[in-house]
């Protein structure tokens, strides 16, 4: 008990100052201060702490007293409360702080709401103060709106009732005596009425618009009548007083004189003409009324010219037709010339009065040239000529119309539309002259004896060149005889002149034969070139193709029966070199022109009709039945077909050449072996019949032998023969060579024919006796036989 009662004595001290029974080290004071101010970081807390330990201490050591265990535990528990306190002291603090502006907030809240009311109460009274001063904002706006739209209402009234009152004052001006077309004020009238009446029709709502737009049309008519008289009035003086001049004076004799009193007249009054036109012109292209006034002042122009230009222009073609009566081509050159130039001057003069393009121009300048259709067309319907009529058409298409019209279209494009129809007039007539001639002169033609003299005729040009180049020479070498001084230049010169003569020789055989010249042609081979020459630049292509078809197969037609002729009075041999040789001159001179010889020509095939002929006939049985009818099928089966069939003439005269070639060279070759060839023939008919002995085939070896050196005679002296006709009738190497070829092969070809026979019938006694020449040999005798070495050779011995 005594220690129990010692407990509390020993607790109080415990932690004195001074003798404290469990002193603290100054290291545990230090960890003690430092707790201290981790949990008491205020200093003012730490002093009120030390001032509350101690009071504390002092009351601990005064009230407190333990006696017992639970004392202690609730001490202990109440210090520890007291600890814990103090920790959360801060927190406590800042709740409380807290708390406090918690009632601030509070409190200016109250406030907040309390001057939101206010402020509501104030809106409310803005609003209804706003909207008042909006209202009276939006009433003085509409009041404004208001007075400008009655304001523009009152000018557009002003500005369209104008458009209303201007026709009295229109009216007014229009019938006023001392207004002029050709013045501003006119035009000024023409502008408003325009402008008024596009108002009118653009605003057909207003009241009686329908009626002043009568109103204005009728002063536009009235204006448009005003400018159409002033215009038709000046045109009409202007041409009464060039006809009064023209009839009274005879100035217009003078080319000068007319040019200005037609033209010059016209110019005067462009000043005043001019003016006006322009103003219809231009409302022309927006107002159909003024296009019809322009129109009718077009031909109202043309009226007047007409009956200016008419006469005159009929009397110059009158005295150019008696001035050019009998030549033609001049009376179609200078009729031409005289209406291009007044169709020129007229274009000029138009385009002086007026600038838009006209419809009727043409058609106007047509009608001034009609009178050059009409004087020169009686004189092309009775020409006859040929040449004169494809001249005509040189002059209508080349100089008139490629040459002028071309180059000036516009202007000359009536003019050109007259020559084109006088054109195909002279082209229709010449095509109708080109057919009669044909027939006439070529398929018709009636030689002379001189057309058929062959070869004379060309031996007598032979001849005459051969005296032509004899005098060439022998004047050559007089000159040379007088120039020379010594004899080495005499033989010097007489060389050079072999020499020169030699080309002249060889040259007077390439090409010139007589048969080349145009004047020793065939006349039916002349003509039908002439006349082709002639169409072919004056008519149509395809009308040439059809003329040149017919023009061709009736040349070679003509040349054909002119052979058939010679041959009757000279040889054979001369009518195939005839009808080669102009078969040749046709096919070079038909070769430049540039078209198609090719037609087509139709014909029906009628014979499908006689094969369903008789199929009707076999089924007469069924001529009325139902089901396959005869009658029927013969109209369907038994129809003519139309067949096309493509003609060249061009190839036909190339045919007709290679005939006449082989024919030649089959005759010429006849010529020079005939007798070689009846040897043959006479072998071929005895090969077959086995009791003809083989010495009587060819028959003895005598009669073989007299045939080849017939034959060889015939090649010494018909060679140079033919050779000689085919130079004079062909004169150029390149066909002779082309024809003499064939002729020399088949020579040789018979040769070698006989010469296998011969070996096959006779022995080696009788081949000798019969002597036949190898083909080699014959080819070396042909080529030796050459005309031009002959004929040379005689030349140098003549020098």
């Amino acid at each position: 008990m005594s220690k129990m009662k010692n407990i509390p004595n020993n607790l109080t001290k415990w932690d004195l100052s001074e003798d404290s029974l469990a002193p603290l080290t100054d290291y545990q004071k230090e960890c003690l201060l430092s707790l201290e101010e981790e949990l008491f970081p205020d200093s003012k807390f730490k002093t009120e702490e030390a001032s509350d330990t101690t009071c504390t201490n002092e009351e601990i050591k005064k009230s407190v007293q333990i006696e017992t265990c639970q004392d202690l535990l609730e001490h202990y528990a109440t210090l520890e409360k007291k600890c814990m306190d103090k920790k959360d002291l801060k927190y406590i603090l800042y709740l409380n702080e807290l708390q406090a502006r918690q009632q601030e907030c509070h409190e200016l809240c109250v406030q907040i709401e309390e001057a939101l009311e206010d402020f509501t109460m104030l809106f409310k009274q803005y609003s209804e103060v706003s909207d008042k001063t909006t209202s009276l904002y939006d009433a003085s706006e509409q009041l404004d709106s208001d007075q400008r739209k009655l304001n523009s209402t009152i000018e557009n009234i002003t500005e369209y009732v104008k458009y209303f009152k201007d026709i009295d004052v229109m009216l007014e001006k229009l019938d006023a005596p001392t207004l002029s077309v050709n013045s501003e004020m006119f035009f000024n009238i023409l502008n408003k009425i325009d402008t008024n009446i596009d108002f009118v029709q653009n605003n057909p709502s207003f009241k009686e618009s329908n009626t002043y737009l009568i109103k204005y049309k009728h002063c536009q008519s009235k204006a448009i009548s005003m400018m159409q008289n002033y215009i038709s009035n000046l045109f009409s003086k202007t041409t009464e007083s060039i006809l009064n001049l023209r009839d009274n004076d005879d100035s217009q004799d003078n080319a000068d004189a007319a040019l200005a009193l037609f033209y010059g007249r016209f110019q005067t009054i462009l000043s005043k003409a001019r003016p006006v036109i322009e103003q219809i012109e231009a409302k022309s292209y927006k107002r159909q009324e003024y296009d019809n006034l322009l129109s009718e002042c077009h031909q109202y122009y043309w009226n007047q010219r007409a009956l200016i230009l008419g006469s005159s222009v009929q009397k110059s073609l009158l005295s150019v037709k008696e001035k050019y009566n009998g030549d033609h081509c001049s009376l179609v050159r200078n009729s031409c010339a005289l209406l291009l130039h007044a169709s020129m001057d007229e274009y000029k003069l138009f385009y002086e009065f007026f600038s838009k393009p006209p419809n009727g121009l043409t058609a106007y300048f047509e009608s001034l040239c009609t009178s050059l259709y009409d004087t020169l067309r009686p004189f092309i319907i009775h020409i006859n000529h040929l040449e004169t009529l494809a001249e005509i058409c040189c002059i209508l298409r080349i100089e008139m119309l490629d040459e002028h019209v071309q180059n000036n279209f516009e202007p000359l494009e009536g003019f050109g539309n007259i020559c084109l129809q006088l054109l195909h007039d002279v082209q229709e007539r010449l095509v109708f002259r080109a057919h009669l001639y044909l027939h006439s002169d070529v398929a018709n033609y009636n030689p002379s004896p001189g057309d058929l003299a062959y070869p004379e005729k060309l031996k007598m040009m032979e001849d005459i060149a051969e005296s032509i180049r004899e005098e060439t020479w022998q004047t050559k070498m007089k000159k040379i005889s007088v120039s020379s001084n010594d004899d080495n230049n005499i033989a010097e010169s007489m060389s050079k002149n072999h020499i020169e003569m030699d080309s002249i020789y060889q040259k007077s055989h390439i090409g010139n034969s007589p048969a080349d010249l145009h004047g020793m042609w065939y006349p039916t081979v002349r003509r039908t070139l002439v006349c082709l020459s002639r169409l072919y630049r004056c008519v149509d292509r395809s009308v040439f193709q059809s003329l040149s078809q017919e023009a061709i197969l009736l040349c070679v037609d003509s040349i054909e029966s002119a052979s058939q002729e010679i041959e009757k009075r000279a040889t054979s041999l001369d009518a195939q070199l005839f009808q080669i040789k102009h078969l040749l001159i046709l096919r070079e001179q038909i070769a430049p022109f540039q078209v198609d010889f090719t037609i087509k020509e139709y014909s029906l095939d009628f014979s499908k009709v006689k094969t369903a002929a008789f199929g009707l006939l076999e089924k007469s049985a069924r001529f009325f039945t139902l089901s396959n009818n005869a009658l029927l099928e013969f109209l369907l089966e038994g129809a003519p077909q139309m067949k096309e069939q493509l003609v060249d003439s061009r190839k036909h005269v190339d045919n007709t050449l290679k005939y006449a070639c082989q024919h030649l060279i089959q005759h010429a070759t006849f010529l020079l072996i005939h007798p070689i060839l009846k040897l043959l023939e006479k072998e071929k008919l005895h090969a077959g019949n086995s009791e003809v002995s083989q010495e009587h085939a060819l028959g003895s070896a005598q009669d073989v032998a007299a045939a080849i050196s017939e034959v060889l005679r015939l090649i010494k002296f018909k060679c140079p023969e033919i050779q000689q006709l085919m130079q004079l009738y062909l004169s150029n190497k390149e066909t002779e060579f082309i024809l003499f070829r064939p002729i020399k092969n088949n020579v040789c070809a018979a040769f070698t024919q006989l010469y296998q026979i011969l070996s096959k019938y006779y022995n080696s006694e009788e081949l000798l006796l019969i002597a036949c020449p190898l083909p080699e040999q014959i080819s070396v005798m042909l080529s030796s036989s050459s005309l031009t070495h002959g004929k040379h050779t005689q030349i140098v011995n003549k020098t």
